[in-house]
């Protein structure tokens, strides 16, 4: 289970005192499995469907969901302690999606409701105590809409990630912040193993639930709706749920309290499924289960495995939710090592991989970063490879779409190198996110230019998707080979922007470009012309836009896509004050010289005709006042400045002007003359 506010007790003891085995020895067939390409016909540069006859490579795939889980209850991952800046918040937040970039992740899945609390401006709940140390306390920002951009800046998706039932990790509702839901109605609350919960047998209480999550979902650009392992409180020795008068309220018709229990939970992954769907029918729904269902001994349809079964213990009907499509992905916790006698990695993979088997349902698997390399675990976890041998078992399995880890912590700990060791088999390239639905791919995006420089080839195309993947493929071929995608092999990256700069090739290799497009749902188009890359290298030139990581702001700062005349997905934008606050593009100069700067922004009859732009040039900053209200939408020179080489801020945007109007921050182009 997600750790959350319980100690870090071993999963085997919720699971039964049996003996513990160590690693078994996986079979060499499995080991070799490898899953055909899809088919297509070979006429088409189409991703999406590529001829049977491809040789594909197993440790490079083409599409393969790769996520941690950023928990914020008990300010496990994020935030690190309560009472952070938000400069201190956010640097911290931004150092962890890095982190997801690096270990060439694609997704997060963030807490942003651990303890009926809201990591948002919420008028259902109040703000979470994990944020500044008192419930209710403003934090002085949107995390959520922070969060949101701070992902797609970097076309990492973002699951919201919810605990629908549990209010406190403690019992006393007086701790409470008087205006809590739980505190001013009393009926809707229990206490149990020294927690406070939500009961989730009141209709009304299910209503609420709904309608807090349905307030983020509605208000935010979310791209997934994630639902933990916490439905009833786990079982407590020696007490029972009490909740008997609810069950004598709302109970008839069940056969006993275990069916009607099941039922309240089945009704809120019911509904809620409906609800996300109508209000965004893109946004991906999905939970993460304990990762036994029922045991077979108990029933013929359970797994080959001896632990608690989460069907029984916590009324998760968890294969139920598969079977009625009520999910878009599962993700159980399988937090067990291979060969473990109660509960066998292996053995419940092949399990949930015939449950989620031609039900359209997406199969991710739960993995326990946290148990890698830590003291006081199995000698199977002090193993480095037992990780990225859990990959290995997944490869024999085509249902299995990915992984999530738990949590972001240990992904960066990666004690005794498991995570690396995981990484340098399985994720040596990028990976596009599993195709979700049936809507139609957009339409082929087209290459303008290709043009190799100093820091790599700098590519632009112009195309309208939600995303975009390179390719780049040794040589100048006459003609795309649908083999070319495949797999991963020839994908050096992906964007929400329409330029790239492939900073990994040769200076003087022959390379081709194919760029594909993506929509909300990562259905992929055909594959654009292909484009040589031209130039000698020599020449420099970096376009720096305010959602790449070159790029700073404070919290002054907000984020619009108002104007058509935008560069890239955004731009940001700020009220004018007395003092700089500036927004700053950082980049790195190859070497001292004399270098052009352009700038970018759209303009507006009510943007600042006086902003200053700041130039640090050698011998000191240099200002120039610009007038936003016009000629926006286009590349503007602020002239010719000698710059010193190294990493630094060479463009600031200064709110430091007496002109009315918006400031705004959106792009600059640096190049070498």
């Amino acid at each position: 289970m997600h750790r959350g506010s319980r100690s870090r007790r071993l999963v085997e003891t919720i699971a039964g005192a049996v003996p513990r085995v160590v690693l078994a020895a996986l079979t060499a067939a499995l080991l070799c499995a490898v899953a055909p390409a899809p088919s297509a016909a070979a006429t088409l540069t189409t991703p999406a469907a590529v001829s049977a006859a491809c040789a594909t490579d197993p440790a490079k795939p083409k599409r393969q969901l790769r996520a941690m889980w950023i928990s914020s209850v008990a300010n496990i991952d994020w935030p690190s302690r309560t009472g952070l800046s938000v400069a201190a918040q956010q640097a911290e937040f931004r150092s962890w999606l890095d982190l997801a970039v690096q270990k060439r992740m694609n997704a997060v899945m963030v807490q942003v409701r651990p303890t009926a609390d809201a990591f948002w401006p919420s008028s259902y709940e109040p703000w979470s105590q994990w944020l500044t140390g008192t419930q209710g306390g403003n934090p002085g920002y949107d995390p959520l809409a922070f969060m949101v951009s701070e992902a797609h800046a970097r076309n990492l998706e973002l699951h919201a990630w919810f605990n629908p039932y549990r209010i406190a990790n403690h019992d006393d509702p007086s701790k409470l912040v008087a205006s809590h839901p739980a505190r001013q109605r009393p009926e809707w609350r229990f206490a149990y193993g020294g927690k406070l919960f939500y009961n989730p047998g009141i209709p009304a209480v299910r209503d609420f639930i709904e309608d807090a999550i349905m307030d983020a979902v509605t208000r935010y650009d979310l791209d997934g709706v994630h639902l933990d392992d916490y439905f009833y409180p786990y079982p407590v020795s020696g007490q029972a749920i009490p909740d008997s008068a609810t069950y004598a309220q709302y109970g008839s018709g069940f056969a006993n309290i275990g069916a009607w229990r099941r039922e309240n939970v089945n009704l809120l992954i019911k509904e809620l499924d409906q609800r996300i769907h109508a209000a965004k029918s893109w946004v991906s729904f999905g939970i993460s289960p304990f990762g036994i269902w029922r045991n077979a001994s108990t029933d013929p349809l359970g797994s080959a495995t001896s632990g608690l079964q989460s069907y029984d213990a916590i009324y998760a009907d968890s294969r139920r939710w598969v079977k009625q499509g009520w999910v878009d992905y599962l993700a159980p916790q399988l937090y067990w090592h291979i060969g473990f006698g109660t509960a066998d990695y292996a053995v419940l993979t092949a399990w949930w991989s015939e449950v989620v088997r031609g039900t359209g349902v997406q199969l991710i698997i739960g993995q326990a970063a946290y148990r890698a390399g830590a003291s006081g675990q199995d000698a199977a976890w002090q193993d480095p490879a037992e990780l990225s041998d859990h990959l290995t078992v997944n490869r024999g399995h085509p249902e299995v779409s990915g992984d999530v880890y738990f949590s972001a912590k240990d992904v960066r700990a990666d004690r005794i190198s498991s995570f690396t060791t995981l990484a340098n088999a399985h994720y040596t390239r990028r990976s596009l996110l599993p195709a979700r639905g049936s809507a139609a791919a957009p339409a082929a995006p087209s290459i303008t230019s290709a043009t190799r420089g100093s820091s790599g080839v700098a590519l632009a195309w112009q195309g309208s998707a939600t995303s975009y993947a390179v390719y780049r493929v040794d040589g100048t071929p006459g003609a795309a080979d649908p083999c070319f995608f495949a797999d991963a092999r020839n994908l050096v990256g992906t964007t929400r922007q329409t330029t790239f700069t492939d900073t990994t090739a040769s200076a003087t290799a022959p390379y081709t470009y194919y760029v594909t497009a993506l929509n909300r749902t990562h259905q992929e188009s055909a594959a654009s012309a292909g484009k040589p890359a031209t130039g000698s290298g020599t020449g420099f030139s970096v376009i720096v836009d305010n959602a790449g990581t070159g790029f700073t702001a404070g919290s002054g700062w907000g984020t619009s896509t108002y104007s058509t005349q935008l560069y890239g997905s955004d731009y940001r934008f700020a009220d004018p004050v007395a003092a700089s606050d500036p927004a700053w593009f950082r980049t790195a100069i190859p070497s001292a010289g004399s270098y052009r700067v352009e700038i970018w922004h759209p303009a507006n009859a009510g943007y600042n005709s006086a902003v200053p732009y700041i130039v640090a040039a050698s011998g000191g900053n240099q200002t120039i006042n610009v007038d936003q209200r016009s000629n926006g939408g286009q590349w503007r020179s602020l002239g010719t400045f000698t710059l010193a080489a190294g990493t630094y801020d060479v463009v600031g945007v200064s709110r430091w002007t007496s002109a009315t109007g918006y400031v705004i921050a959106d792009a600059v182009r640096i190049t070498r003359l």
